[in-house]
């Protein structure tokens, strides 16, 4: 199916993507899950060269292009089969926070590392009785004099152990709702900011998540992201582009494993001829692959409306919950494919089984969506 969205230049910028995951990322996989962690070395050679946080506008490094280049990104690590190196958390959820609401100052601070890979973010929202429910936050910012003092535990943050700095969510007026949240960006090496065990995951084993604490910690009042209460709707607003990262992984991965596994049934044989001539394996493989070319028709659509700015929070929304739901289900039905062979580590299916579980729940879960979609539809 011919994608639209791409232009000549777009397209070798892909080129050159994908030749950089084939000499830096694809041959470090299999140690990066061994060791739960991606090197920080390739966060480096991403930033030297240009594929951290392209969007940013070149006085602070970055090449000032549209969200394009960063879903070619998106797609091309997963077509790399790296689902743990988190380029789109870095790139397209929280150096925007700082891009959008920081200060000039803030921005000159922090912005130059992000793009050459030396600062390496997460954001912390989730708690451990907190996840989706973003008011009811425990974590405290209370002001003192030119400081905050921030006291709460946050929990399942990606680039938890990484990160040279974390946005964090927090309550600087506990008796408020959303009017009391309220965004730091917190350095790495802040007394009282302490990072705990690297948590053991299901799947996605060398991207590292952590619990983090925060005992005491006192940052500088500019630390502050934007104006103080404004942090959830700042959350909010940023949610949509969330929503699309996501829904662009998980459609990479849906495609990539049909790929695969189509290969695959043409070659394994049972009862003297390839799997892929019995009418089961037909049939399944046609509606997978129906599914997943209509998931590409919606995702690219939103892509080219989010470059425009249109809102589309609802749709974002759909995408996020329809495609990540689509690609389980269908990776699933492909191992099947796979017999035993699929349950062995050995096999790429197998891995992209364990790291698809969590795209329904990261982000906001399916249940999650769809509630803000019904609210959408005046329900």
């Amino acid at each position: 199916m011919e994608r639209t969205i791409f232009t000549a230049e777009h397209e070798l910028f892909r080129e050159q993507f994908k030749k950089f995951c084939a000499r830096e990322v694809t041959p470090n996989i299999e140690r990066w899950e061994q060791q739960r962690i991606v090197d920080r070395g390739a966060w480096r050679k991403a930033g030297e060269q240009g594929f951290l946080c392209p969007q940013i506008d070149p006085k602070y490094g970055g090449s000032g292009v549209d969200f394009t280049y960063s879903a070619i990104i998106d797609e091309e690590i997963i077509r790399a089969g790296s689902s743990g190196f988190a380029l789109s958390l870095h790139n397209d959820i929280c150096v925007p926070y700082i891009d959008s609401y920081g200060t000039e100052e803030q921005k000159a601070r922090w912005i130059p590392g992000c793009v050459s890979g030396e600062l390496i973010t997460a954001i912390a929202m989730t708690e451990p009785n907190t996840g989706s429910d973003l008011a009811a936050i425990k974590t405290s910012a209370i002001r003192d004099g030119d400081h905050y003092t921030l006291n709460g535990q946050k929990t399942f943050i990606s680039n938890g152990i990484l990160c040279d700095l974390v946005i964090v969510a927090a309550k600087t007026d506990p008796q408020s709702t959303h009017g009391g949240v309220s965004l730091f960006v917190v350095e790495d090496g802040t007394p009282g900011f302490e990072k705990g065990r690297k948590l053991d995951k299901m799947g996605m084993h060398s991207q590292d998540t952590a619990e983090l604490h925060f005992n005491e910690c006192r940052v500088p009042a500019s630390s502050l992201l934007g104006q103080e209460g404004g942090g959830f709707y700042y959350l909010m607003e940023k949610l949509q582009q969330e929503r699309l990262v996501c829904a662009i992984g998980a459609q990479a991965a849906a495609e990539i494993v049909l790929d695969e596994t189509i290969k695959y049934t043409q070659e394994r044989t049972a009862f003297g001829k390839p799997i892929c001539k019995f009418q089961n394996t037909q049939f399944t493989l046609v509606e997978i692959a129906t599914e997943i070319a209509l998931g590409r028709v919606f995702v690219d659509r939103l892509i080219a409306e989010h470059i425009k700015g249109t809102p589309i929070v609802k749709e974002t929304s759909m995408a996020k919950w329809w495609v990540t739901e689509m690609c389980k289900r269908n990776i699933d039905l492909c191992l099947q494919f796979y017999g035993g062979y699929g349950y062995m580590e050995e096999y790429p299916i197998c891995r992209a089984y364990r790291d698809a579980r969590i795209q329904t729940i990261f982000a906001g879960t399916t249940e999650i969506m769809k509630i803000i979609i019904a609210k959408s539809m005046g329900l």
